[in-house]
């Protein structure tokens, strides 16, 4: 009886995993470490050609080699990280100027937050071309085309 509970519970721990595996590119993910290494190949044996220290920050992961994803970061740069330095933790970081967060997803909303650009935030949902974001417990809907995160015509639930 013993084994059969260990067996269970192994397993029940081994699905998780497999389906973030099975997950086609792209798609969107943020570095979860303090310090992530982007590097020229999928592969430690490539040079370092970056180093991320900025938790949350969104990327797009744009291929897939088995323990290591190419990602796109919000410059545009191009590199391979190991995949266990992101989250599907969705996030999305400022553009442009200063934007405004406002009440409901709508332009004529009352304004309830600022955001200077660079600001990173957790999406909470998205749809009509808004997104609830979340600065630090500071919520508020923003335009999608004053972020980058997300794609323009994308629906979080």
């Amino acid at each position: 009886m013993r084994i059969l509970i260990h067996t269970l519970i192994l397993c029940s721990l081994a699905i998780p995993g497999a389906a973030v595996a099975e997950r086609k590119a792209p798609y969107w993910a943020s570095i979860s470490a303090g310090k992530a290494r982007m590097r020229s190949g999928p592969g430690r044996q490539f040079p370092a050609t970056w180093m991320y220290q900025r938790v949350g920050l969104p990327v797009k992961v744009l291929e897939i080699y088995p323990n290591w994803r190419k990602i796109q970061d919000p410059d545009g740069t191009t590199g391979w990280v190991q995949g266990n330095l992101l989250s599907d933790n969705r996030t999305a970081i400022v553009t442009g100027g200063i934007r405004e967060m406002r009440a409901a997803a709508a332009a004529g909303a009352s304004v309830v937050w600022r955001a200077e650009p660079g600001v990173i935030g957790l999406l909470k949902q998205c749809d009509r071309g808004w997104c609830l974001f979340d600065v630090k417990g500071h919520n508020g809907y923003i335009e999608i085309a004053h972020i980058w995160g997300a794609a323009a015509d994308e629906r979080l639930p």
